[in-house]
């Protein structure tokens, strides 16, 4: 039975309310320091398949050589790939961000361009990472689906979908608008210190009595 909007926001407040006690996200780190759609653009780049210890330090690491477009473009890729060693690719990263930023000084000016076309035209950015980038860099509505708000949305019955674009569309059905720009990373924080993939901490989750478990099986 589909939740109703009365039930959503009461998940979403309760987690909402509880998040201040667990560990930010990487990104989240980034964008609450600046708020620079730069560098929320790289770090979620970065962030890829790779954990979010690594991401941060990696970000870290490479913000202290270059902070915006023109100077990162300078940087020849084997400098950026040692920068962000060990995450996820590194290489291939390396030379997606330095592609992105001679593609940032080419046709934009060297600025990060502010819609959903533009990003997607950047060689390397998908749907989730310019989701990203307009809602946590530029405040625009817009909602921003990883492996954990895929899976999660569907464990809380919000959705019942196959892939994080389907669940994407699908929420943008069901999730009020005024919950979409902080969604991600509010189930990426739950997802990593609670909702966990294998064994979710069920135990000690602050919205099991409203979770109906939807393809949980072994849980703590």
């Amino acid at each position: 039975m589909p939740r109703t909007v009365a039930e959503i926001n009461r998940i979403v407040r309760t987690l909402t309310k509880t998040s201040h006690d667990w560990s930010p996200t990487a990104v989240g780190v980034v964008a609450g320091e600046s708020r620079d759609p730069f560098r929320v653009l790289i770090s979620c780049l970065i962030s890829l398949r790779t954990k979010d210890e690594v991401t941060a330090a990696a970000s870290a690491r490479l913000f202290r050589l270059a902070r915006v477009p023109q100077r990162m473009a300078e940087l020849p890729p084997a400098t950026i790939a040692r920068a962000i060693y060990p995450a996820g690719f590194y290489r291939t990263k390396a030379k997606t961000i330095r592609g992105i930023c001679r593609a940032l000084l080419e046709h934009h000016g060297g600025k990060v361009p502010d819609t959903m076309d533009a990003l997607l035209a950047l060689k390397g950015v998908g749907r989730k990472t310019a989701n990203l980038v307009l809602t946590v860099g530029f405040g625009k509505p817009g909602i921003c689906v990883d492996t954990h708000v895929h899976r999660i949305s569907n464990r809380l019955g919000f959705v019942a979908t196959k892939t994080p674009e389907q669940t994407e569309f699908a929420l943008r059905q069901v999730l009020p608008r005024r919950h979409w720009i902080p969604y991600n990373d509010l189930l990426v924080t739950f997802g990593q210190n609670i909702c966990k993939p294998v064994s979710p901490l069920c135990s000690v989750c602050p919205v099991r009595e409203l979770c109906p478990r939807i393809g949980v099986g072994k849980r703590r």
